[in-house]
């Protein structure tokens, strides 16, 4: 992501309305903390440069979170964010106290493998649906889809850099 002391917390999907709001799809598991009354956050547009933004206002819509900015005013500033990544500090995160729980960039860059150790790739990043959570693992400059359950990925070592695949027939090949 450019910088490890950033990491994101929601992207833009479209500007909603004429006074500068967005919608913004939540990649965070504590959207009222990182979205509350002053926080701060990083937008990186596609063009990759940043802006600090400091919420204003933050309510649901629609399965997704309407946020307004002081830094836009409007409409037309709003459409100028549409795809930026909304990032946080790393140092604001609050301490998981489950074992089985993981923040993103926790996974990102881990060794991928099988059970018998063989490299199937490296954790790209992990994609968020209705259905779960899955891995998106670069194998080769290909990207393979690994559903994040139990079942098939058993291990998470993040002091040891990987991940341990246990994949039914088919699903890595």
């Amino acid at each position: 992501m450019g910088q490890p002391d950033l990491v994101v917390v929601g992207r833009v999907a479209k500007a909603h309305g004429i006074l500068g709001e967005l919608a913004v799809d939540v990649r965070t598991d504590t959207p009222q903390v990182r979205f509350a009354l002053g926080a701060t956050l990083t937008a990186r547009p596609r063009d990759g440069a940043q802006h600090t933004l400091t919420v204003s206002a933050a309510r649901h819509h629609a399965g997704r979170l309407l946020v307004r900015f002081t830094e836009v005013p409007d409409r037309d500033a709003a459409e100028a964010l549409r795809g930026a990544l909304l990032l946080a500090s790393l140092a604001d995160l609050p301490p998981i106290e489950d074992p089985d729980e993981f923040y993103d960039h926790q996974l990102e860059g881990l060794r991928a493998e099988l059970m018998d150790g063989t490299l199937v790739g490296t954790v790209r990043e992990i994609a968020h649906g209705a259905g779960g959570e899955t891995l998106v693992i670069d194998r080769d400059g290909t990207e393979v889809l690994v559903p994040f359950v139990r079942q098939i990925v058993p291990t998470v070592d993040v002091a040891g850099g990987r991940v341990v695949l246990d994949p039914p027939e088919g699903l890595i090949e």
